[in-house]
C-alpha cells in the first residue's frame, strides 16, 4: 500500500493548490487477484477470440484511450495537462499487465476522483452568485470530440456554463431561485459523495471494460457484481425479498413491490419506506446502511432461498427522527416477470373487416442455462413462454401475430433459433463461422410450426444480436413482414468463460469473460454485421445511428458474405409488399399522431446537429412556448398529457411524482406500434384475399 501511495503522489500533484481546500477522496490501489485476473484475461483474449488481438503497444494505446473516454466522455473533468501525463504511459499498459502491475489505470482513476471532487466543489461555489440570463451565450452539449480544457480557468468557464444551463432548466420548469440553489447544491453534493464511495473493484471493472471492448465491441469482462447481474438477466429470477430499490437522499428506498414476493405478501412494507439497516438471520446484528451504496445494500438483502433477512425500516411518512420498526422476511425465488414475454390483443379495421392482432412483446432472449443443464423440466425460456402465448392467442382467434423486439438487445442464441422454429417449424435459421473458418448451420427442429398464420416483427435500432437472427430468418423465409428501423448491426456470437474454472480455483476470484467466438450469417448468406436487418416497411426512429449501433464502433468487424444455406423461401410477403407499402403511406399521411412524431424526430435531429443550447432566457422561453403549444394540441387530440421539462433529474422529485411520470410515459400512445398493427391487419386482409382467390381458382379448375 505504501508503494502505491508514492506512485499516486505524482498524479495527485497535478493541481495541488486547487485541491488544498477540499478533502481528497480515498486513494485506491489494485489488489493482487485483480492483477492476476487481468494477466489471465490477456492470455485468453490474445489466443482464443474470434479475431485474436495481440497485447502490444497498439492495443495498449487503444485501452488507454478507451479508459479515459469511459471516465470523462464529455471532456469536462480532466485538463489537457492531465491527458499529457497519462499519455506518457500510453504504450506501457501491455507490459504492465504482463507484469501483473495495474498502477497505471489506478493512478488515472485516482486523478479522476480528485477532478470530480474539485469540479463539484467549484460547481457548488457558483451557486452563491446570480446568473445573467439576458446575455447571449451558448452551452455545448456535445463535447465528446472537443479539446480538453487547456487551463483551470478554461475548465472553470466550462463549468460556469454547465451550472448556468442546469439553473436555467430549473427556472424554466417553474422553480424559484431558493429552490434552484437547494436542488443543484444537493445534485452536485450527491455526485461528490459518490466519488468517496468508489472501491478498488469499481476501478478494475472500468479498466477491464476498456480492455475487453478494445478487442471488439462485444467482448466484456464480468467481475463478481457484473457476473451476478448478467446471470439474473438471463434467468429472469433471483433469491431475495421482491422489492425494487432506489437510492434517494442517502436512503435505500422501496420504489416498487414485486407481486407475490415476500415483501408484498408480508404486508409490512410500502412504497416509499426507507431501509436504514440490514441484518442476517433471525438474530444477526443489524448493520446500518444509511449512505451505503445501493448495489452493496442489494447484495446484503439477496441471499439463499428460505434464509431470513431482517430490515430496519423508517416508514415513508415518518421524518428523519421518526420511529423505526424491524421486520423479518424469508427470502424466496423472485421472478422478474416485467422482462418476460407478454401479450396483448388489439383490434383494427382493415378493408371491410375488423382484425384482431396478437402482440407478443419480448424484452430479451432469456434462458436459465444452469437450470436447463441440470435437467429442470420447467426452466425459464423465452421461446417456451412465447409458445404458450401463441397457444393462448390461437384460443382468442387472432388474425395475425406481431413479435415486438424493440430494444431487445439479444441473449441466448439457442432461444433465437427455437423462437424462429415456432413460425417455420423445421429448417436452417442461422449460419455460424468460427475462428477456424468452419461454417456450421444451426436449424430449428420443430415437427411443425406453432403459428402458421400471418405474422410480423417490429424492430428498432436497439434490436440486436438474437433479435436480428430471428428477424433476419423470418425475412429470408418470407414468413412475415419486418417493420421498423434498421436494427443494431451486431453479427457476432459470444460465450461466457469462467476464469476461475480455467485455473481450477476453488472459490471465485478472477471473474468471467464474455468472448466473441464466431460470426453469424443469415440463411441467405449475408450478415447483419454493420448493416443490421433492413425492414420491409420502414418507420422513423429517435436514435442517432452515428452514436448508437454497430457502425458507431471504430473496431467493429466488417460486413461479409458466405454461401446461402439450403432453405426454401416463400414469396408471399414480397408479392404483398407494394400494396402494404401504399396502404401504409396513405394512412400515415393523414394520421396527425404520426405526423407529430415525424416533427418531433426532425426537431430532435436538428437539436443534435446543433450541439448547443442557448443560455438566453428569452430565447429558451420562446422555444419552450412552441413545445408547449405542440403538447397542448396533442392533449386536446387525446394523445397523452404534457410531461414537459421540469429540469429535475431522477430522484430529485418526490417518489410519487417520479412514479406518476413513469406511468404516464408507459400509458402514452405508441404511434409506431399502432401503425405496425395496422400493417399486420392489412397483411392478414391481403393474405385472406389471396387464399380465397386461390381456392376459387382451384374450384374452377376442378369444375372443368
Amino acid at each position: 500500500m505504501r508503494i502505491a501511495y508514492v506512485f499516486f503522489g505524482a498524479f495527485l500533484a497535478i493541481a495541488q493548490s486547487a485541491y488544498a481546500e477540499v478533502a481528497s477522496p480515498p486513494v485506491l490501489a489494485p489488489l493482487k487477484r485483480q492483477a492476476q485476473a487481468a494477466e489471465l484475461s490477456a492470455q485468453f483474449l490474445s489466443r482464443y477470440s474470434y479475431k485474436p488481438v495481440p497485447l502490444d503497444d497498439a492495443l495498449s494505446a487503444r485501452i488507454m484511450d478507451q479508459f479515459i473516454k469511459s471516465l470523462d466522455p464529455d471532456r469536462m473533468l480532466f485538463l489537457q495537462t492531465d491527458i499529457d501525463k497519462f499519455m506518457s504511459d500510453r504504450s506501457e499498459i501491455d507490459d504492465a499487465i504482463e507484469r501483473k502491475d495495474l498502477k497505471i489505470p489506478f493512478a488515472i482513476f485516482n486523478a479522476y476522483e480528485q477532478r470530480v471532487v474539485d469540479r463539484m466543489n467549484y460547481a457548488r461555489s457558483l451557486l452563491k452568485q446570480d446568473f445573467d440570463f439576458s446575455a447571449q451565450e451558448n452551452y455545448s452539449v456535445l463535447r465528446d470530440k472537443a479539446p480538453w480544457p487547456q487551463s483551470k480557468a478554461e475548465s472553470n468557464e466550462l463549468w460556469r456554463k454547465r451550472v448556468k444551463s442546469d439553473w436555467l432548466r430549473l427556472k424554466l420548469g417553474g422553480k424559484n431561485d431558493a429552490a434552484i440553489r437547494e436542488t443543484l447544491d444537493k445534485r452536485y453534493e450527491n455526485t461528490l459523495e459518490r466519488a468517496y464511495k468508489f472501491k478498488s473493484d469499481d476501478v478494475f471493472q472500468s479498466f477491464m471494460d476498456a480492455y475487453s471492448t478494445s478487442i471488439d465491441p462485444h467482448t466484456d469482462y464480468f467481475g463478481a457484481a457484473a457476473s451476478a447481474d448478467f446471470n439474473v438477466s438471463m434467468k429472469l429470477s433471483l433469491f431475495g425479498i421482491g422489492a425494487v430499490l432506489q437510492e434517494r437522499d442517502d436512503y435505500t428506498t422501496i420504489r416498487e413491490l414485486v407481486p407475490g414476493g415476500p415483501a408484498q405478501l408480508s404486508g409490512k412494507l410500502a412504497v416509499g419506506d426507507r431501509i436504514t439497516g440490514v441484518g442476517q438471520g433471525k438474530d444477526g446484528a443489524i448493520k446500518e446502511v444509511v449512505g451505503t451504496r445501493l448495489d452493496e445494500v442489494v447484495q446484503m438483502i439477496r441471499g439463499k432461498k428460505d434464509s431470513v433477512v431482517r430490515l430496519d425500516i423508517l416508514p415513508a411518512d415518518a421524518g428523519a427522527d421518526g420511529t423505526h420498526r424491524v421486520i423479518s422476511l424469508v427470502r424466496d425465488k423472485i421472478s422478474l416477470d416485467k422482462q418476460a414475454a407478454r401479450k396483448t390483443v388489439l383490434s383494427v379495421k382493415a378493408g371491410d373487416a375488423t382484425r384482431k392482432i396478437g402482440i407478443i412483446t419480448l424484452p430479451v432472449f432469456y434462458e436459465d442455462f444452469e437450470a436447463k443443464r441440470k435437467g429442470d423440466q420447467d426452466y425459464k425460456s423465452a421461446s417456451r413462454d412465447v409458445a404458450k402465448l401463441l397457444d393462448e392467442l390461437k384460443e382468442e382467434k387472432v388474425d395475425s401475430v406481431l413479435i415486438d423486439l424493440r430494444n431487445n438487445g439479444g441473449g441466448s442464441l439457442d432461444e433465437a433459433i427455437d423462437l424462429t422454429g415456432l413460425f417455420i417449424g423445421n429448417g436452417p435459421v442461422v449460419q455460424q463461422r468460427g475462428s477456424d473458418g468452419k461454417i456450421e448451420v444451426k436449424s430449428a427442429e420443430l415437427a411443425a410450426p406453432v403459428w402458421t398464420g400471418p405474422m410480423g416483427v417490429l424492430i428498432n435500432r436497439g434490436s440486436a444480436s438474437a433479435s436480428e437472427i430471428f428477424a433476419a430468418a423470418i425475412q429470408d423465409y418470407g414468413r412475415g413482414v419486418i417493420v421498423g428501423e434498421p436494427s443494431f448491426g451486431k453479427g457476432t456470437v459470444q460465450t461466457v468463460v469462467d476464469l476461475d474454472q480455467i485455473v481450477r480455483n476453488s472459490k471465485p476470484e478472477f471473474g468471467e469473460l464474455k468472448v466473441t467466438i464466431a460470426q453469424f450469417f443469415r440463411v441467405d448468406g449475408g450478415t447483419t454485421q454493420l448493416h443490421g436487418v433492413t425492414p420491409d416497411i420502414s418507420l422513423p426512429g429517435l436514435s442517432d445511428p452515428t452514436s448508437f449501433g454497430e457502425t458507431s464502433y471504430d473496431n467493429a468487424l466488417p460486413w461479409a458474405q458466405i454461401k446461402p444455406a439450403n432453405y426454401t423461401p416463400a414469396d408471399t410477403i414480397t408479392t404483398l409488399l407494394p400494396t402494404l407499402q401504399s396502404r401504409h403511406d396513405a394512412r400515415v399521411e393523414s394520421n396527425p399522431d404520426f405526423q407529430r412524431l415525424l416533427k418531433d424526430i426532425a426537431d430532435l435531429k436538428a437539436q443534435r446537429e446543433k450541439g448547443i443550447v442557448s443560455l438566453n432566457e428569452a430565447e429558451r422561453r420562446k422555444e419552450a412556448a412552441a413545445r408547449e403549444k405542440r403538447f397542448k394540441d396533442r392533449a386536446e387530440a387525446g394523445d397523452g398529457e404534457d410531461l414537459g421539462d421540469d429540469g429535475l433529474e431522477a430522484g430529485e422529485r418526490s417518489l410519487s411524482a417520479d412514479i406518476a411520470i413513469e406511468n404516464a410515459r408507459k400509458n402514452a400512445k405508441d404511434v409506431l406500434l399502432d401503425e405496425t398493427v395496422a400493417i399486420l391487419a392489412d397483411e392478414a386482409d391481403l393474405q385472406e384475399g389471396v387464399l380465397k382467390a386461390a381456392t376459387k381458382e382451384s374450384g374452377n379448375t376442378n369444375g372443368k
